[in-house]
This record gives C-alpha cells, structure tokens and sequence, in this order.
C-alpha cells in the first residue's frame, strides 16, 4: 500500500513537466545570467515559475561522475570509464552519452558497455540503453543573488539490449534541485524510485522497486585564483550515490558510494570546451563494500 501512493506521488510530480514542456521550451532561449539586482520583470514562464537570473544552464554547476546530471545542457557529449575492484573481481563500465537543449528541456542518451570478470571468468556486454528527460519546474534567486536555487523533474527508461548484463527494463522517475549559494559552492541533490521490468528469479531482479538519491557538492575555483595554465576552472567534487532495496526483504540494506574528484573545466578549442574529471570511488556502507572495495573514475566531456 505504501508503494502504491509512493507511485502515485513520483508521477504526480511528472505531470506539471508533461504539460509546460511547449512552454519550456519557447522560453528557455530569454536566459541571460545572473544580474545581481531583482527587478520586477525578471520573472517569466508560465505562472511566473521561472526567473531569467537563474543559474540554470550557465554552466556553474559541475558535470557529476556517480550522480545524474540535472543541469540543462545545450549541447554536451561525454566519455566516461568507472574501474572497481573487490578482491579478485573487478568491474569496467564504459558509457558514452550525448545531451541536447531544446529551451529549458534537456534530453539524453546514454550507452553503457560493461565488462565483469570474476576468478578468471568474463562476462560482458552492451548494459541498458537509457534515454532521459529532464526540466525546471520552479526557480527562486534571492534579490542580491546570493540563493539561486532551481526545482525540476525527470524520467529515465532503461531498455534492455539482451546481453548478459541487461535483461531488464528500468523506468526511474525523478526529482532534482540545483543550488548554488554565492559565486563559488553548489550542491546538486537528486531522488528517484526505480522499478524493474522483466525476468525473475534465478539472478534476475524483475519486479525490483529501489530508492535512488545522489548529492554532488561542488567549490568552484576560478583561473584568476588558481592560475593553472589552460584551466577556466577547477573544480573539486565530492559525491554521495545510494540507493535502498525496497521490496527484497533486506531493510537495513542501503548501499552509499562515496566519490573525491576534482574537474578541469579548459580553455575553448574552437565551438569545444573540454572538461576533464578523475573521481577516487569507495564504499561508505557494508552493504557498498559487498560490491566493491575502491574504484577510479575518468570522465571527459565536451560542451558545444
């Protein structure tokens, strides 16, 4: 019963995105930055939910690594590499993704690749091919800018490509919020409920509902206060990603991975701007540490 209204709640919370999605999308070329004076006319979009001084999209908030972007992204492509280990068993996931804005929408396509191997055994193939939506729904900056802070939602489907390493369907609803406070900390937190499709039984884990949440703290330095040649930015990261099983039986299990990274945001090469990112993974619960006991995280994203 209770994760029948939990259902109810996520998708309530999609359909005002569903229905400004036309008006998102109109509107989101009127951005222009982040003046530090309200006036009365900085509100706009349907109901007045938005605000043209809005850090959404500005590119103040850093790229995660572990977490799901929230950020609107005008045009963006990405390689990432993830290496864990745990004990003899090590995990390489390498996932290529591009995103697009269309106004205030972002969509996404993200293709992973996965490679296992275990006591000399390797499985390995193409993981779900996960294409994504994402938009602000309400955004409030303080009249000295100092609180800029947006609310948004999202939708995430997993489909299956067959392989060894993807047998079911995912569908992860989400909500987001983006804050930034002052010219140099942010903290991006994102939820989600996540519900499985698919083979049970035997490994397979259709019918899995879990409770997915992230949060990304970023400071960020300017090259006018760390003067590191071909950098804009540097911006150190620390990432908190978990998530809780909520219908196996197990409770207490709840699994936290902890990420310290640092992102390189360099100079223009052209219409590019390379971001470069290397995150050290470890796991901040037993039940994380079941999984795996330390990773590296590479992550090379181009804007343009």
């Amino acid at each position: 019963m209770g994760g029948m209204k939990l259902h109810k709640a996520i998708f309530a919370s999609l359909f005002p995105l569903l229905s400004a999605l036309p008006a998102l999308a109109g509107d989101g070329a009127q951005i222009t930055g982040s003046p530090t004076v309200a006036t009365a006319d900085t509100r706009y979009g349907p109901f007045d939910l938005f605000d043209h001084r809005s850090d959404y999209g500005e590119g103040v908030f850093p790229e995660p690594f572990l977490v799901d972007d929230s950020d609107l992204e005008q045009g963006e492509f990405r390689l990432d590499w993830l290496h864990t280990r745990d004990g003899d068993q090590h995990t390489d996931l390498f996932t290529g993704e591009i995103e697009h804005g269309f106004g205030l929408v972002t969509l996404e396509l993200e293709v992973p690749v996965e490679r296992d191997d275990f006591a000399g055994k390797r499985v390995s193939g193409f993981d779900n091919i996960n294409p994504g939506i994402r938009a602000p729904l309400y955004q409030y900056v303080t009249p000295d800018g100092f609180i800029n802070t947006t609310f948004g939602t999202a939708l995430e489907v997993g489909v299956p490509t067959n392989s060894a390493v993807s047998r079911n369907t995912e569908v992860v609803p989400k909500v987001f919020n983006d804050l930034a406070l002052g010219d140099h900390f942010t903290l991006q937190s994102i939820f989600g409920y996540s519900m499985l499709y698919g083979p049970k039984g035997d490994g397979e884990e259709g019918g899995l509902n879990t409770f997915e949440y992230g949060f990304v703290l970023g400071w960020t330095i300017p090259h006018k206060e760390m003067a590191i040649p071909y950098v804009q930015q540097t911006i150190p990261v620390f990432e908190l990603q978990g998530y809780k099983e909520l219908d196996n039986g197990a409770a207490s299990f709840n699994s936290v991975l902890g990420n310290a990274a640092v992102r390189f945001n360099m100079n223009s090469i052209g219409a590019l701007q390379p971001r470069l990112g290397i995150g050290l993974v470890f796991p901040m619960t037993n039940a994380a540490r079941e999984e795996e006991h330390w990773g590296i995280y590479t992550s090379l994203v181009f804007e343009f």
